[in-house]
């Protein structure tokens, strides 16, 4: 036991937790939105930020929209920008009308670089010194290991697991209990870590894990879970998690 509430591992998720787009999926859509022609976005900021982590949280509405438009990726992604937009207020209309062009901006200008933040590692670095022991579980669909390994993250992790590799996908209970297996731990003792509510918090607490929700724009201010800003809280915080 290394922590007195007994959390002896911790599982992140690793896009938008560990590893981040610049500029954002959501601040491009932003800026796209407003260059197709979209108005008003601003006040439904949040609103439409909420709406896209439910989206890919494995949404019955994304689960539906695959299905329907199986093998027809720009289909998929126009009616993706139209559900965006209506996230943002736009009349279902004009978001009609609009999502094609969002979703050309997107196809021929969205270029973003990855990004680790420097706290990123020194927060890994610490724990592991702690001695918990570390892993990760993406909603990727394939394994990211050689990707871990060349941005130095391999060295810090036990596990590295992609939802794909077993075809379940958080918030799925399952996957968190097939991770915390693979880990040699118990559910009660293994912290989830992750930026989006709907998969990563509630799928953990399901699976009976306690969680940490990654809110750097407060966009869960309901969340019922331990609460960060950013990565590097984590250490500060470690033995009075849940």
């Amino acid at each position: 036991m290394l922590a007195p509430n007994g959390i002896t591992a911790i599982l992140f998720d690793l896009d938008g937790t560990l590893r981040f787009s610049r500029p954002s999926y959501f601040q491009a859509f932003f800026d796209f939105a407003l260059q197709a022609g979209a108005a008003g976005l601003a006040d439904n900021r949040q609103a439409a930020m909420r709406w896209l982590h439910y989206y890919w949280a494995q949404s019955k509405e994304m689960l539906a929209d695959r299905e329907k438009f199986v093998e027809q990726e720009e289909l998929f992604w126009n009616n993706h920008a139209r559900r965006g937009l209506m996230a943002f207020g736009c009349p279902p209309e004009r978001a009609e009308a609009l999502a094609p062009e969002v979703n050309r901006l997107f196809s021929e200008n969205y270029r973003p670089e990855d990004w680790i933040p420097p706290e990123v590692m020194e927060t890994l670095r610490s724990l592991k010194e702690a001695g918990f022991s570390l892993g990760v579980l993406s909603n990727r669909t394939h394994p990211f290991q050689e990707y871990m390994e060349a941005w130095g993250l391999q060295p810090y992790f036990d596990l590295a697991l992609a939802a794909g590799e077993v075809n379940c996908y958080k918030p799925e209970p399952e996957i968190f209990l097939h991770a915390v297996r693979k880990m040699g731990k118990q559910p009660a003792e293994t912290l989830y870590v992750g930026d989006n509510y709907y998969a990563d918090v509630i799928g953990a607490q399901r699976a009976g894990l306690p969680a940490v929700l990654v809110d750097p724009e407060d966009i869960f201010p309901e969340a019922e879970c331990t609460v960060i800003n950013e990565i590097g809280q984590l250490t500060s915080i470690a033995v009075d998690l849940c």
